[in-house]
């Protein structure tokens, strides 16, 4: 079984900062993506940020300059610092995983986990 476990939303101001973490754990040979994606209320889910198992970073162009992910392989941890927030940043946040492990009692290559959502308010 693998877990994702994401922390770090809250209330904030406009203009104030988050750092989210996503943290695995379970029988996972290797994590091959991290993904942040998230979804405000009412609209589709969005991609936020891509993370490498090398620690390479890709970001949707509308975040790229105030959203910050970094990965740390011994911690098996993802985090996304965010700066500069607005309120329409508003949104359930979420972490995902492609990687190779065990489901069950198979091994396989490209399973994908998502984490259980952490919510960021940005309001006054």
């Amino acid at each position: 079984q693998v877990q994702l476990v994401e922390s770090g939303g809250g209330l904030v101001q406009p203009g104030g900062s988050l750092r989210l973490s996503c943290a695995a754990s379970g029988q996972i040979t290797r994590i091959n993506t991290w993904t942040w994606y998230r979804q405000a209320p009412g609209k589709q889910r969005e991609l936020v940020a891509v993370v490498s198992s090398s620690g390479s970073t890709n970001y949707a162009d509308s975040m790229k300059d105030r959203f910050t992910a970094s990965l740390d392989n011994a911690q098996n941890t993802v985090y996304l610092h965010m700066e500069s927030l607005k309120p329409e940043d508003t949104a359930e946040y979420y972490c995902n995983v492609n990687f190779d492990g065990m489901r069950g009692t198979m091994w396989y290559r490209d399973l994908e986990q998502w984490g259980q959502g952490t919510l960021v308010t940005v309001s006054s």
